[in-house]
């Protein structure tokens, strides 16, 4: 019996950052997949989404302009969402010139301390022909597997790039306050990307989710790709005790996460239609 049901993925990535597909690209995989909505969600940046929203102009699927944006929390790096949001907000835009100028800072240390210790890595291996992506560690993690170093991403990461190990170096701070702060003064609605992922402890997650909920946050991830069925419904009571809206998505990269399909993420991940129309209603009574 054929389901009713309609289904979004509101975490998505494109050759704006660090995804391996354009954003044509993803609106099309997004539309064949049959989802209805999706948000475009690149990595401090912005510049994919004019793109994906003609895209999807003769679809019926809407595009969602977002922005995922890192930010330290006692000395761990933490995702804010940002869900419509004016992508041509010019103050958003200065702070995403500010925030890419300190990720390429790092990104150069990185670079620097790989090709010292005598590995053939270079700029261009990292842009990959896209000179205007947003370099992250995952562009990292493709080059070392391209150049033979490791044999996937994730070996890159757990050898090289994670924050515990030799190659990996941290970015000027920028914090949780003035990522939220960017996000609502562009109009958009500000999300704690994949909680689970950051590996607190149930107690000082929600803790986390207190403190930024005190400085804006309005929703919770609480499907994605990296949660089982436990963690999934545990961040629901979390939302649901705090008031916060609850999102989803699969956090599709691409080649760089090939496990991870559009609107399915690992398993069948399903987010339904019903969770966008909850934020809808949290910012038209927010």
């Amino acid at each position: 019996m054929k389901s009713d049901y309609k289904y979004i993925d509101l975490h998505v990535h494109s050759t704006a950052s660090d995804g391996s597909f354009t954003p044509t690209e993803v609106v099309q995989m997004a539309n064949d997949a049959g989802m209805i909505a999706i948000a475009l969600t690149d990595h401090d940046t912005v510049s994919g989404i004019s793109e994906a929203i003609e895209a999807a102009e003769d679809l019926d699927l809407q595009v969602v302009p977002g922005v995922e944006l890192s930010c330290i929390y006692k000395e761990k790096e933490i995702h804010i969402l940002g869900l419509y949001i004016d992508h041509k907000d010019e103050a958003l835009n200065s702070f995403l010139t500010e925030t890419a100028r300190k990720r390429a800072a790092r990104n150069e240390e990185m670079l620097a301390a790989f090709r010292a210790d005598g590995f053939d890595i270079t700029m261009d291996d990292l842009l990959h022909g896209n000179s205007k992506t947003t370099i992250t560690r995952a562009h990292f993690a493709r080059a070392l597997v391209e150049k033979g170093y490791v044999t996937s991403p994730d070996q890159a990461f757990k050898k090289y790039l994670n924050p515990d190990r030799p190659y990996y170096r941290k970015r000027e701070v920028i914090t949780p306050e003035e990522s939220i702060q960017a996000i609502r003064n562009a109009g958009g609605f500000p999300v704690l990307a994949h909680p689970c992922q950051y590996k607190l402890g149930w107690k000082e997650t929600e803790e986390l989710i207190l403190y930024l909920q005190s400085v804006g946050l309005r929703g919770l991830e609480c499907f994605h790709s990296s949660n089982n069925q436990y963690e999934s419904g545990k961040l629901r009571m979390l939302a649901d005790k705090h008031a916060l809206a609850i999102t989803g998505g699969s956090d599709f990269h691409g080649a760089a996460k090939p496990d991870i399909k559009i609107g399915t993420g690992r398993g069948g991940l399903k987010v339904q239609a019903y969770y966008l129309d909850v934020i809808k209603l949290a910012m038209f009574f927010g």
